[in-house]
């Protein structure tokens, strides 16, 4: 089997991680200097999250959350509206052979991290973490 082939399922290559934080960095500069010819989105704050891509970098997934987590609709569909802007600029300022499709998602992870704190944070969870950690400190 060739080196540079991946199996289904091992995880991003070092080029993919690479590229996916060149264009997370590249946008997240765009969208706070507000380059982009929309009032609409130029009022929005914006954070990039994460960006993967395909193993070909051809696509793009770009994993963003509104500032305070309010307005996610308007704030995806103003990404999508305006896609084509953001490829060009970020054709200017990569030197990628392609510029990838970008495809806009909401970042979940802030919502999951806050469901975990709040679980971890009830009473039975407390008191099963706590019977744990009296289990691992006896002989």
């Amino acid at each position: 089997m060739a080196r540079n082939k991946h199996h289904e399922g091992s995880g991003p290559s070092q080029r993919q991680l690479l590229v996916g934080e060149l264009i997370r960095r590249t946008l997240s500069s765009v969208l706070a200097r507000g380059d982009v010819h929309d009032p609409e989105l130029n009022t929005m704050s914006i954070t990039v999250g994460e960006v993967r891509t395909s193993p070909d970098l051809k696509i793009a997934t770009v994993y963003v959350m509104p500032l305070g987590g309010a307005a996610r609709a308007e704030a995806i569909d103003a990404l999508k509206r305006n896609r084509g802007e953001l490829r060009r600029a970020l054709m200017k300022e990569m030197t990628l052979k392609y510029a990838p499709d970008l495809r806009f998602v909401i970042d979940e992870t802030f919502d999951r991290m806050d469901e975990t704190r709040e679980m971890l944070a009830r009473a039975e969870v407390r008191r099963d973490l706590d019977k744990d950690d009296d289990a691992e400190g006896s002989p």
